[in-house]
């Protein structure tokens, strides 16, 4: 979804001024990037930690191999973390925070840091009159296409029978 993003992004709103004290939309992608990194240097310190970025001289196309490249290791962190065997342990979300047992609660942050940036883009962009085409902000809730489009042509739930109710029939 990031990589939808910034790719449909008017050019001049990467680094246009926001109102207030607001971060440009280069500084909010790279800040979710370097968060990222954080991530996985603090939880999972035995997998290669991607480049930070800098937000004032990052290049939309470098944020996005930065995305690419960060997502892969928080993938990797993950499935470490959600296996009950792997190597990492405990979710460190930064040196003033208390670590959390990794788990679900570590998807369930991760996917509302994401979130939450990606929705002050969305905002910042339409604000600084650069608003995204509706075929993008529609599609960032059109997880059919998504899975399609990266691969899963199923998508999430293709295997379930729903019967006439609405209900699952593969319910145990």
């Amino acid at each position: 979804m990031n990589q939808m993003l910034i790719q449909r992004l008017a050019p001049g709103a990467w680094k246009a001024t926001p109102p207030g004290k607001a971060r440009t939309i280069a500084a909010i992608f790279t800040h979710v990037h370097n968060v990222r990194c954080k991530w996985v240097r603090l939880s999972a310190p035995h997998l290669k930690v991607p480049a930070q970025l800098n937000r004032a001289h990052c290049t939309p196309q470098q944020a996005r191999a930065g995305l690419t490249e960060s997502a892969a290791r928080c993938e990797e962190m993950l499935a470490e973390a959600l296996d009950g065997g792997g190597r990492v342990k405990m979710f460190i979300r930064d040196g003033w925070a208390r670590p959390w047992p990794a788990g679900v609660e570590m998807l369930c942050y991760m996917l509302s840091h994401e979130a939450h940036h990606r929705g002050q883009a969305c905002m910042l962009a339409h604000q600084m009159g650069f608003p995204l085409p509706m075929q993008v902000t529609s599609g960032l809730w059109n997880w059919d296409k998504l899975w399609r489009d990266c691969g899963a042509p199923g998508g999430p739930g293709h295997d379930v029978q729903v019967g006439a109710r609405g209900h699952s029939a593969n319910r145990p």
